[in-house]
């Protein structure tokens, strides 16, 4: 593709305006660790929440939704939509819990529920495992779709976007901590969405398609449809069954996990109150599941027209490396019908996408691996400085070897695979470990480690040629981990009972896993009703697919249909907006520390 003086007069405008916030926060940033990591806990709901939907919009994210319909149509999309079941519970049961803790980070939070050596154990291990493995490859994941996308845009090899993105992320994350990557968020996810939204306009008006009443008409009514074809069990058990049924809360996920972790856990920390980790972890899920989707999913179908193959995105760009194309490179060979101006907004805005997932990764990462391990367990006597000057040098460590780490990954795909498959039984336990006294770290222990060994055997057994299907894999790994834990967990000493009594009086969760607790202790009862977050739960669950699928009904010309989830969208919202004041009535006022 060709980009004219004005596309790259747009995209060079939108990275200097993006420039600046790092630039003017760089001071602040530098004061402390809390101002670098958690934005000095000042940050209001709108903003957190507005940087959660920008991280997890990514240039892999519309990659990875095309492959999933080129494969399995939009049903394919319950691969991740059923994560919203985990993100809103994260809302009305977690959220609020998250903020009283009062961690730096989310794995703070081990040695403030556990004790002993396994506590700080956890803490270390977690701190590089997630820190530094998993997030390498989640940041080698997204660097391989900006890979993809600007070898398509701008015949670029992938050693060359590789070194001229690293350079950026490294400038932006490395200055500015939270606050700036909040602030950052904020514009990009502006161009992020105009650009997304004007590659699916433009995909519409291509005479092959017709518009989306000519898109609808021209493919398979199957394709279209929100549930799978059930008559086809093994599909359906894969794409949705397995996903609404059991994935959403057996499967750690970054940015989806069960109970709230990883970056969104560090901009709950972030907000500046209770009611702000919950609204803004609110506002989140909406947009992410409501708002977002549809624009990749139409640029999606219409290149199930343009490209009904592979072999046809390598005939329209030849140049391109071969060992790159996949389903998922069909989204960015759409983008050759951008005018002159438009294309140099979507690429502006797929640079926005990046840096703001990759800046956000950075900072999480670091965070870890500075304050989890090596403050905590190498140099636990220096100023803060000192710490902060660590955060920004393993910025850089973490972008040098994810970089590296991309040129091994095949597709967007392989690697959301890869980290369900690892994350698989562990969910659980991060749902049950606030309110359940009796786990200790030692669950969480043989968790990681039978999750991570069943995932190891099958991965083995693929490279020998003796592939097990996902969901089949997914389901073996999910039992044995769960069985495995709730043994070890009952087999082992529980934790020190003023341990306990510490962590219940600072968090103060609900429901009867703690009563024990409780009346031994002659502890008050919590302020948080169970029975209100339920329905929060269930209220916002419904509010969000009512939009996501209204939405798709009235886009498919539906209006019927589309009808009757606007009303149930009405009637879910009535009830969310009354939940959510009851939940802070007589609230007054609250810790904001």
């Amino acid at each position: 593709m060709h980009l004219a003086t004005i596309d790259w007069l747009i995209v060079v405008v939108s990275i200097s305006i993006c420039f600046i916030p790092p630039l003017v926060l760089s001071r602040r940033a530098g004061k402390n660790t809390s101002e670098f990591f958690t934005s000095g806990r000042a940050a209001p709901w709108w903003l957190i929440g507005i940087s959660m939907v920008a991280t997890t919009f990514s240039t892999d994210t519309p990659n990875l939704v095309t492959n999933i319909v080129r494969n399995n149509g939009v049903a394919g999309n319950w691969a991740w939509w059923a994560f919203l079941l985990t993100g809103m519970m994260t809302v009305f049961f977690f959220a609020r819990l998250w903020r009283r803790s009062q961690v730096l980070t989310d794995l703070e939070f081990y040695e403030l529920r556990y004790s002993g050596k396994p506590a700080s154990f956890v803490r270390g291990f977690r701190a590089i495992y997630l820190g530094l493995f998993f997030n390498c490859v989640i940041m080698a994941s997204v660097n391989l779709a900006a890979a993809k996308i600007a070898n398509v845009i701008l015949g670029w090899p992938m050693s060359r976007t590789l070194i001229i993105c690293s350079i950026i992320n490294i400038i932006f994350a490395a200055t500015a901590g939270l606050w700036g990557v909040l602030v950052v968020d904020l514009i990009q996810f502006g161009i992020a969405m105009t650009g997304a939204i004007s590659a699916a306009v433009f995909a519409l008006k291509q005479p092959e398609i017709g518009g989306l009443s000519g898109l609808v008409h021209k493919l398979d009514p199957k394709v279209l449809t929100f549930l799978p074809d059930f008559g086809n069990w093994t599909i359906a058990l894969s794409i949705f069954i397995i996903p609404v049924f059991v994935q959403w809360w057996s499967v750690w996920y970054p940015g989806a996990e069960p109970g709230g972790g990883s970056y969104i856990a560090q901009r709950m920390l972030a907000a500046r109150s209770e009611k702000d980790a919950l609204a803004g972890t609110l506002f989140f899920n909406f947009a992410h599941y409501a708002l977002r989707p549809w624009p990749w999913i139409l640029v999606a179908l219409s290149s199930f027209i343009i490209y009904p193959n592979l072999s046809d995105i390598q005939k329209a760009f030849p140049n391109v490396d071969p060992r790159l194309i996949n389903h998922d490179m069909a989204y960015p060979a759409m983008l050759k019908f951008l005018p002159a101006g438009f294309l140099g907004l979507m690429v502006a805005g797929m640079l926005a996408a990046y840096v703001s997932t990759l800046v956000t990764h950075l900072n999480w990462g670091s965070s870890y691996l500075v304050h989890d391990f090596y403050r905590r367990f190498i140099k636990p006597s220096q100023d803060e400085k000192h710490y902060v000057a660590a955060g920004r040098v393993m910025t850089v460590v973490l972008m040098i070897l994810a970089s590296l780490l991309t040129f091994v990954l095949e597709s967007a795909k392989a690697s959301f695979d890869l980290m369900l498959s690892i994350g698989a039984g562990t969910g659980l336990i991060y749902l049950l470990r606030w309110f359940w006294w009796r786990i200790n770290a030692w669950s969480e222990i043989a968790a990681m480690a039978s999750s991570f060994s069943v995932a190891v055997y099958f991965f083995i057994r693929g490279k020998a040629g003796h592939p097990v299907p996902q969901h089949l894999s997914l389901l073996v790994t999910i039992a044995f981990t769960t069985v495995v834990w709730l043994l070890v967990t009952y087999l082992t000493k529980p934790v020190a009972k003023e341990k306990l009594i510490s962590f219940y009086q600072l968090v103060r969760p609900a429901g009867p896993g703690w009563k024990k607790i409780r009346e031994e202790a002659c502890l008050e009862p919590s302020p948080d009703s169970l029975t209100k977050s339920l329905a929060g739960w269930v209220s916002g669950c419904l509010f969000v697919y009512s939009a996501l699928f209204g939405a798709g009904a009235f886009l498919y010309g539906r209006f019927s249909l589309g009808l009757f989830w606007s009303v149930l969208l009405i009637i879910s919202g009535f009830f969310l907006i009354k939940i959510f004041s009851r939940i802070w009535a007589g609230k007054s006022s609250e810790k904001t520390s």
